[in-house]
């Protein structure tokens, strides 16, 4: 492993050097002379003195360098059954123009512009465009409920949100509008303006402070890119705390770039020219970096895929697709793969494919579980990498790198910690535990480029939330370990974020939900296993004295308001009525304990433990 250790090793004895030259990567208005800023630790920066603009390291840069026609964007729409290309010159005369409809609505430099789309090319190019005014975007998933996104609008204050008329699912219509309404309507800050891209499958009648996508992109001569800081955002991803507002993760511009860019070819083998798919959505953390930039700066052609691995209607849509496009390297979360495997336990539709052109899987967004390692591993012949990352760090903070240098892959871990991570296991006093041995993941101050610098507008909660438990670490809130080969194992949070299909969400904000019930009197919210989805929350809880309720009535009219707070995503459907809760003398629920038996671990019962007895109660519910 020696260009990976003398990679690595420089990247931590020597950051600012290792850096310096990944810089080189990107187009600068003004080179920085200043690569690591470490006058206000511990909030670190990169590149503190260079200017540059993201839109045109994404797309102009590769237009002037003979590119133009070349594919930049790909896009797939199972559920419509249509397909749309984009030359570089192409999407950059089509993001050029809506920067200027942005412009003609007053988005300037450092303003917000929410975006609340479905997998549509113009998701991608909202984001961009707001990229080349210098503007900060906050793309929020469109399965998001009113009250998620009006939160988001409060704390980002947008002067425009840009949205579409609905999103489609395989067998029903989801209605935007609506949903945009009643969170502008919760919210206390109002945008300027709405742009909404009407569907052909859903038009709607628009509002007096809406205007058409269409008829203001007619109306908007193209903007021109305008220099930014390295250190000014580019966008705000709010991502679930364990309590109270959604954290809103800020990624600088500088960094950003030149991080996405070393690791296109360094961690996933992707150069210029070459076809990516990332099969997530724009609304989360990797289909910002590696559907929309990452992809980009690299020079490669970016598929965009909107619909689901099945029952569109078959378990060969992903890779008809990757036969269509002779897709180098595929990026999805193990919820795709087992879905598949689900409904194509054979591999049938695999062996009739020709898939020659893969050289790649990369899996990450939860945990890899062996049965599907192995079962990817032997129907695609092809390399299965698994890579832990979070929305914080922006990029893989494990991988094994394809580019840099292919290590061999050990099933269960993510390989090796990326150059300018330097990972470590520590204890609850935050002393390294040594190889082997399990405990807290963390990442020592500073983090590298591409990872977040703050959160938006609160510097003391980016502090006291990551960089207090362990000082001078980044606390991860991932438990695991790391072998005597140096190789990352994940076993799982040690917070009461749960991971469903890749999507991080609290169950904190879920057990406010099931507690406001007028006949709940207390409850917990854990993760349980599914095949599937990986995790599924499940609520236990405890009924008011004296109350009566029919417990399927109870459940359904939870899941029915969880739907209608936290929205679709949340994939809630289990109430179990139990007669208590295991608690601490204190009155704390044992929420960890419930976690262990859920997950077939026997945690040690805590001496402080009020009632033994529930366990024995609750132990066979928490399996089931």
């Amino acid at each position: 492993m020696s260009d990976y250790r003398d990679a690595y090793e420089l990247s931590l004895n020597d950051p600012n050097m290792f850096w310096r030259e990944a810089a080189e990567l990107v187009t600068w208005d003004r080179k920085p002379t200043i690569i690591l800023d470490d006058s206000n630790p511990p909030l670190y920066r990169w590149f503190s003195d260079g200017r540059m603009n993201t839109c045109f390291n994404a797309l102009d840069r590769h237009v002037i360098a003979g590119r133009a026609d070349q594919l930049a964007l790909v896009h797939e729409s199972a559920i419509t059954g249509t397909s749309q290309q984009f030359t570089y010159a192409q999407l950059l005369e089509k993001v050029a123009t809506f920067a200027g409809a942005l412009r003609n609505c007053g988005v300037e430099k450092g303003d917000r512009v929410v975006i609340y789309m479905p997998m549509v090319p113009e998701a991608l190019i909202a984001m961009l465009a707001t990229a080349r005014l210098g503007a900060v975007h906050s793309v929020v998933f469109g399965g998001f409920a009113p009250a998620e996104l009006a939160a988001r609008i409060d704390d980002a204050k947008p002067k425009v949100i840009v949205s579409a008329s609905c999103g489609l699912e395989p067998n029903r219509i989801v209605e935007y509008k609506p949903m945009l309404d009643a969170s502008i309507a919760l919210a206390d800050h109002k945008p300027d303006q709405c742009i909404i891209l009407q569907r052909p499958q859903h038009i709607v009648e628009l509002n007096d402070c809406d205007v058409d996508w269409h008829d203001i992109v007619k109306a908007s001569p193209p903007a021109e890119c305008v220099s930014v800081m390295a250190t000014d955002p580019l966008y705000i991803l709010y991502t679930s705390g364990t309590t109270g507002k959604p954290k809103g993760i800020v990624r600088d511009n500088g960094g950003h770039a030149v991080a996405l860019t070393w690791s296109m070819w360094n961690v996933y083998g992707i150069k210029a020219g070459d076809m990516w798919w990332s099969a997530s959505d724009v609304g989360w953390v990797v289909g910002h970096s590696y559907i929309v930039y990452a992809p980009l700066f690299a020079g490669a052609t970016t598929v965009m895929y909107e619909g689901k691995p099945v029952g569109t209607p078959d378990a060969g849509a992903f890779w008809r697709v990757i036969e269509k496009h002779k897709v180098k390297g595929l990026f999805t979360a193990p919820t795709a793969i087992r879905a598949i495997k689900k409904e194509d336990p054979n591999g049938e539709w695999i062996a009739k494919s020709d898939l020659s052109s893969l050289q790649n899987l990369f899996l990450a967004g939860e945990r890899l579980d062996p049965d599907t390692y192995h079962w990817a591993t032997l129907k695609l012949n092809t390399p299965v990498i698994d890579n832990w990352w979070q929305t914080e760090s922006g990029w893989p903070i494990a991988s094994n790198l394809r580019g840099l240098e292919q290590v061999p892959i050990k099933p269960g871990s993510p390989s090796l910690p990326v150059p300018g991570f330097d990972v470590l296991v520590v204890d609850e006093t935050g002393k390294d535990v040594g190889r082997g041995h399990e405990g807290n993941i963390a990442i020592r101050l500073p983090l590298p480029p591409g990872s977040f610098p703050t959160l938006w507008g609160d510097d003391e909660r980016f502090i006291s939330s990551y960089l207090t438990a362990f000082p001078g670490m980044y606390a991860s809130g991932d438990g695991g370990y790391i072998d005597e080969d140096g190789y990352v194992y994940i076993m799982g949070r040690t917070d009461d974020v749960i991971n469903v299909a890749g999507h991080r969400l609290s169950t904190g904000s879920m057990e406010a939900v099931v507690a406001s019930h007028p006949a709940v009197a207390e409850c917990a919210v854990i993760g349980v296993a599914d095949e599937i989805k990986g995790q599924l929350p499940k609520a236990f809880v405890v009924l008011k004295s004296g109350v009566d309720i029919d417990p399927v009535v109870l459940e359904k009219e939870i899941v029915a308001q969880m739907r209608q707070e936290i929205g679709p995503v949340a994939a809630f459907h289990h109430v179990v009525v139990v007669p208590g809760l295991p608690k601490t003398r204190s009155g704390k629920i044992l929420r960890r304990t419930m976690r262990g038996i859920a997950d077939g671990r026997e945690e040690a019962v805590p001496s402080t433990i009020e009632d033994p007895a529930i366990l024995a109660i609750l132990r066979p519910l928490l399996r089931g």
